[in-house]
């Protein structure tokens, strides 16, 4: 019997400066520690916050970060880094494919 790990699915839509990326890092570090699968989505003004050190270390620890293209390229946002660039069929996926999702806007 294999025990799949429970898959939690964030998205990110407001700037670094809103206390929704803090609530978005916490949430992340207490699923990481409760051993789960965790995917952050950045879109709009959330692709600022692609490069925070505190993302890139959860990252580091298994944080599945993606950031919108065609957001990043709007707010003039480098594709370097831990995040991977991708579309809206990405998020759709998450969507679907997650146990739990939960929208910060």
């Amino acid at each position: 019997m294999t025990h799949e790990k429970k898959k939690l699915g964030l998205l990110l839509s407001t700037s670094p400066q809103h206390p929704n990326l803090e609530t978005v890092i916490r949430l992340t570090e207490i699923a990481l520690a409760a051993n789960c699968k965790v995917y952050l989505y950045l879109i709009d003004q959330g692709t600022l916050a692609m490069d925070h050190p505190r993302l890139n270390a959860l990252a580091e620890q298994g944080l599945k970060l993606f950031v919108c293209a065609y957001g990043a390229e709007h707010h003039h946002v480098s594709l370097s880094g831990k995040a991977t660039p991708c579309g809206l069929v990405v998020l759709s996926d998450l969507v679907k494919g997650c146990d739990q999702f939960i929208s910060f806007n």
